[in-house]
């Protein structure tokens, strides 16, 4: 077996990492997400500075980029369901090689320095046992709870510490949206690996 991961493995990688970030911004999740919380609220006040309501917004869509990468990720490496078949789990080793080489791609196309990159990564690594210790106590949800999940927690404190059950509930909704889009971007990358394979 090679050490290298194979061409075709990198460049899925790298394709998953441009069109999650591209989906993120064209989609404007997050933008949508803070402006409906605003006016559901009224909580005006976090609008009415241009360049706190701008890093606001930039942190809220880093978040929302971890997020999106932890369930991409997740999906890519454990299995995915398609429409006509279920891709096989990566081994371990598989996993990791593929999680570098979109760790990489993602930095580059986000334009980060080094220490970006790793503090990226870092946070990565901390939604990722998060979420590895609350799969097993996860149930459904009903419609006027919180997910239990880092996003909603985080995303919820960065929007309104003030107000942080209500701030929660809108990253809750915000997140549904996030794995949505996840799902469909992550499928369409995985079906198209799989089509030029074939071909």
């Amino acid at each position: 077996m090679k050490a290298n991961p194979k061409p075709d493995f990198v460049n899925r990688a790298a394709v998953l990492a441009r069109q999650l970030s591209e989906a993120l911004v064209r989609e404007r999740i997050v933008p949508h997400f803070v402006d409906s919380y605003v006016v559901e609220h009224g909580r005006y006040g976090l609008q009415v500075h241009a360049g706190f309501y701008r890093d606001l917004l930039t942190l809220l869509q880093r978040e929302a980029l971890l997020a999106m990468s932890s369930h991409a990720l997740e999906t890519v490496c454990r299995g995915a369901a398609q429409e006509t078949r279920k891709t096989s789990p990566m081994s371990r080793k598989e996993a990791g090689k593929f999680r570098q080489e979109f760790l990489v791609a993602l930095a580059k196309h986000q334009r980060w320095s080094a220490g970006s990159a790793l503090e990226f990564q870092s946070d990565l690594q901390m939604y990722e046992d998060i979420l590895a210790k609350v799969a097993n106590t996860r149930r459904s949800r009903k419609p006027f709870e919180a997910a239990n999940h880092p996003f909603v927690d985080r995303s919820g404190f960065l929007l309104d510490s003030s107000f942080l059950e209500n701030a929660r509930l809108a990253a809750s909704r915000a997140l549904a949206s996030l794995e949505q889009l996840t799902a469909q971007t992550t499928n369409a990358v995985l079906r198209e690996a799989t089509l030029a394979k074939s071909s």
